[in-house]
C-alpha cells in the first residue's frame, strides 16, 4: 500500500505541475496586468521570500499566446497557477541582483540582505498561486516559494503627473510587439530636452546590430521621464551622491564599473506608466558604466564614447538571456558557474559533450572543438589593459573626492577614452585577423572564467565592444524576439 500511495502521490503532483499546452488567455486572465511585489532575502546558502504589495495596471504588453516560458534561461522562475483547478498558466525565467548578491563575499561570510523585485504578469480572473523556484547547480527547477494571492484586493498601480512618456518606435499593438521601455535617471528639470534627444539617439542604435535591424518592426520603444533633484547618479569612491528618480549608482556589488539600482519599487512606479516587455535605465552621464540582470533591467550611460556598444551589451543580457562572453575583467561574483556545471544561457557552454555541442547546427564545416586559438597572446594583451584601467579609474575617482578642478578631471577622463580606444583597436586587430574571425566552434575563455568555459565564435558584442552579434547569439535572440511578437 505505501508503494502504491507514494505512485498515486507522485502522478498527482506531476498532474497539478504540468505545463498546459494552449493556454486560453482568455479563460484564465481579464486585460490588464498584476504587479506582484515581494522581499527576497539572504545570503550565499540561505533565502526566503515575503509578499509586499499588489498593483493592477490597465493593459497587458505581453503575448497573449506564449503564456508559458519555454526558453528556459534565468535562475528563477515564476509561475503562476490556476488556485481552483492547478493548473499552470503562465510562467518566466529571470534573473535578480538578489542572485547576484549571493555570489559575493560578504554573502558566502553570512551577511544577509534585503532586495525588492516585481512578477509583471498578465491580470488574473481569479486567485491565483505565486510560486518562485531556483534552479540548482545540477540545472533543476525546485520550488522556494508559494503563496496564494488575490488579484481582487491589489490596489491601483500608482499613478504620477510628474512622469511623461513619450513614444520614439511605434509599430503595433504591445500584444504582439516586443516592448522596450527607456526610463531615465538623473535627468533634471533642465535637461529634459536632452533626455528626449537621447532617446532618439539610442532608438536608432538599437537597430544598427543584426537581428534587431531586420526585426525592426517587431519592436515599439517608449520613453519614461521623470526629472531627477540631480544630474548624474551616485559615485562612491568620489564620494558623490546624487538625489535621483531611480537611485542608481555605480560601484554596485563593489564593482567600480557596474551601475544598477536596488530601488526597485521607484523604478516599476516610473515604468508603470506605459506598456513594457523589457525595461532600460538610461544614465545620464559620461562615465563607462552599466549592467543587465535577464528579464529584471538593464542600465547604461548615455554619455560615454562606449555608450553605443553598453546600450547593445546590456541589453544582450536583460531582453536576450545572453551571458558574458569575456573573461580577462575583474567581477564581484565567486564562482558564478560553478565546476560541472552546464550553463543554460545560449551562448557559453562547459563543453561536457563537444560531439553534441549545443549549437551544433552552426558549427563551422571542418573546425576543431573544442577550437585552438592565440588565447595565451590574447591573455597577455588584455591582462595588461585590465590593470591599466583600474589604475586610470581610480585616479578619476581620487580627483573627483579631492575636489580636484573640472579641467583636471577632464583631462584624466580623456587620457582613459583615448588609451581605451586604443586597447578596443588593438583587440579587433587581434581578434579579426585570425584565421577563425566569423566562424563557429567552442573557443576557450568565457563566463568570467578564463578555463573551463567556451563560446561560440572569436569575437562578439557579448566578447568585446565590437559591433557585431555573433551566429549563436543571433540565433538565440530571434527565438525571444518570436516568444514576444507572437
Amino acid at each position: 500500500m505505501k508503494t502504491l500511495s507514494s505512485l498515486l502521490l507522485l502522478i498527482i503532483i506531476l498532474t497539478g505541475c504540468k505545463e498546459q499546452p494552449g493556454i486560453s488567455y482568455e479563460k484564465y486572465f481579464l486585460e490588464g496586468t498584476l504587479r506582484i511585489d515581494y522581499f527576497h532575502s539572504g545570503d550565499a546558502t540561505s533565502e526566503s521570500v515575503v509578499l509586499d504589495e499588489l498593483f493592477t495596471y490597465d493593459s497587458w504588453a505581453g503575448s497573449r499566446t506564449n503564456l508559458l516560458d519555454t526558453l528556459n534561461y534565468g535562475t528563477y522562475y515564476y509561475k503562476i497557477y490556476d488556485e481552483a483547478s492547478g493548473n499552470l498558466i503562465y510562467s518566466k525565467g529571470f534573473d535578480s541582483y538578489f542572485k547576484e548578491y549571493q555570489l559575493t563575499t560578504p554573502a558566502l561570510e553570512g551577511q544577509e540582505k534585503t532586495y525588492h523585485e516585481s512578477a509583471i504578469i498578465p491580470r488574473p480572473a481569479s486567485p491565483v498561486i505565486f510560486a518562485l523556484e531556483k534552479r540548482s547547480k545540477e540545472g533543476t527547477l525546485n520550488e522556494v516559494f508559494r503563496t496564494i494571492v488575490d488579484p481582487a484586493t491589489a490596489a491601483n498601480g500608482p499613478a504620477d503627473p510628474e512622469v511623461k512618456v513619450v513614444t520614439s518606435l511605434e509599430n503595433g499593438n504591445p500584444k504582439n510587439k516586443a516592448d522596450i521601455l527607456i526610463v531615465c535617471e538623473g535627468y533634471t528639470l533642465q535637461e529634459e530636452q536632452k533626455f528626449m534627444d537621447d532617446l532618439q539617439r539610442f532608438t536608432e542604435i538599437f537597430f544598427r546590430a543584426e537581428p534587431c535591424r531586420s526585426y525592426k518592426d517587431r519592436f515599439n520603444i517608449r520613453g519614461v521621464y521623470k526629472a531627477s533633484e540631480d544630474s548624474g547618479v551616485d559615485e562612491p569612491r568620489a564620494g558623490i551622491e546624487r538625489n535621483t528618480a531611480v537611485n542608481a549608482t555605480f560601484n554596485s556589488l563593489g564593482s567600480e564599473r557596474y551601475l544598477l539600482t536596488e530601488d526597485n519599487k521607484s523604478l516599476r512606479n516610473i515604468a508603470g506608466h506605459a506598456p513594457y516587455d523589457a525595461l532600460y535605465i538610461m544614465v545620464n552621464h559620461n562615465r563607462y558604466g552599466g549592467g543587465g540582470i535577464y528579464n529584471f533591467y538593464c542600465v547604461f550611460t548615455s554619455d560615454n564614447s562606449n555608450s553605443d556598444y553598453l546600450m547593445v551589451h546590456e541589453f544582450g543580457h536583460s531582453f536576450f538571456g545572453l551571458a558574458d562572453e569575456y573573461y580577462t575583467s575583474s567581477t564581484a561574483y565567486n564562482d558564478f558557474y560553478p565546476a560541472g556545471y552546464e550553463p543554460n544561457e545560449a551562448n557559453i557552454t562547459a563543453l561536457h559533450d563537444p560531439d553534441n555541442i549545443k549549437w551544433k547546427h552552426l558549427v563551422s564545416t571542418g573546425i576543431e572543438i573544442p577550437t585552438p586559438w592565440n588565447k595565451t597572446e590574447f591573455d597577455s594583451l588584455d591582462l595588461q589593459w585590465q590593470v591599466r584601467r583600474a589604475s586610470l579609474n581610480e585616479q578619476i575617482s581620487l580627483l573627483k573626492k579631492n575636489n580636484a578642478t573640472g579641467d583636471e578631471i577632464q583631462d584624466a577622463i580623456d587620457q582613459y577614452n583615448l588609451e581605451s580606444l586604443g586597447q578596443q583597436q588593438k583587440v579587433e586587430a587581434f581578434l579579426e585577423n585570425s584565421k577563425f574571425a566569423g566562424k563557429v566552434g567552442a573557443f576557450e575563455g568565457a563566463g568570467y572564467a578564463s578555463t573551463g568555459l567556451y563560446r561560440p565564435s572569436l569575437n562578439c558584442i557579448m566578447f568585446s565592444r565590437t559591433d557585431y552579434f555573433c551566429a549563436v547569439c543571433q540565433d538565440a535572440m530571434i527565438r525571444v524576439i518570436n516568444t514576444y511578437s507572437e
